[in-house]
């Protein structure tokens, strides 16, 4: 058995294949795999933040595409990049067990984010993680960030930024954890819909590599990520939006945390709800409900009129 995963190029992207091929090989030592490298249209355009670039799926749709066109047989994405409803003719097959979903700063003197001095230089290129960060601190200085890991570390220590943001996640799995100067709470950032978690999307009548697949997966990271996806699917978000939401699985029952925030963060709302595991997708549109009839709605319209007047 051949199968072809489609992936971006970056050494993260790849280390995630990697991981993805060799448990393929357990499973089945016969299956013959192969890694095809893909740039997506956020690969390519590294000099704009994404809220500005537009659209969704930036670092997803040309591997989709890829999959419908049997050019690949699987993906393997980072669940935060992936839009909250797929293509018709796709699904996602498994979620491998989440790895940490959490922020990290790491900063020049080794500091949290209450140790940073006024005026501080803090990089990202993520509204949610600028909104919560400048809701705690707005006399930091915000300064737009992109690029791979590697390169945005680079950045920071060569001077044109006092912190940087990332995801635990990919400092974990590129073995850079040493470098991590604090690992943020969900009360100070709360992660991204899928953050830390992995995605395996395949043709949907691909019965055989769904099966192939079907040893991966981790029940408690699957209900978690689809409560966070379909509250995100119910705020209609991207990456133009403030948006946060993280869910776990404790036994049966769920608990999940939301936020919306307005893009300079002077207003922060968040909510949580707690429920049945089975109940994991209602669970999401209920939260983002809640969060709409308090406020929620009112910003998401204002940040996105501003986006269709662009």
């Amino acid at each position: 058995m051949k199968i072809r995963i489609g992936t971006r190029g970056s050494k993260l992207a790849i280390v995630q294949c990697e991981w993805v091929r060799d448990r393929i090989r357990e499973h089945n030592p016969s299956a013959e795999v192969e890694l095809v490298r893909i740039k997506t249209k956020g690969d390519k355009i590294l000099d704009s933040p994404l809220s500005k670039i537009g659209g969704k799926g930036l670092f997803v749709k040309e591997i989709e595409e890829a999959l419908l066109e049997k050019r690949i047989d699987l993906a393997v994405h980072s669940m935060k990049d992936v839009p909250a409803e797929l293509p018709e003719g796709l699904t996602l097959a498994a979620f491998p067990e989440r790895e940490n979903p959490h922020d990290v700063l790491v900063s020049i003197d080794d500091v949290p984010l209450t140790g940073l001095s006024r005026g501080a230089r803090v990089g990202t290129s993520s509204l949610r993680r600028a909104a919560q960060v400048l809701h705690q601190r707005p006399d930091l200085e915000i300064v737009p960030l992109r690029g791979n890991v590697d390169t945005r570390l680079k950045k920071l220590h060569r001077g044109d930024f006092e912190a940087v943001i990332l995801a635990a996640a990919g400092m974990t799995r590129l073995g850079l954890k040493d470098e991590i100067s604090h690992i943020m709470t969900t009360r100070e950032i709360l992660p991204a819909i899928g953050q830390g978690a992995l995605g395996l999307e395949v043709r949907s009548d691909d019965r055989a590599v769904i099966d192939l697949l079907s040893p991966m997966n981790h029940p408690p990271t699957e209900v978690a990520v689809r409560a966070e996806r379909a509250f995100l699917k119910r705020l209609e978000g991207g990456c133009q939006v403030p948006i946060a939401g993280f869910a776990r699985l404790n036994g049966d029952e769920l608990f999940l945390e939301g936020m919306v925030a307005e893009l300079d963060g002077s207003v922060l709302l968040r909510d949580e709800i707690r429920g049945n595991g089975e109940k994991a997708e209602e669970m999401g549109a209920g939260l983002a409900e809640r969060l709409i009839s308090g406020g929620a709605g009112e910003i998401l319209g204002r940040i996105y009129g501003r986006d269709e007047e662009r």
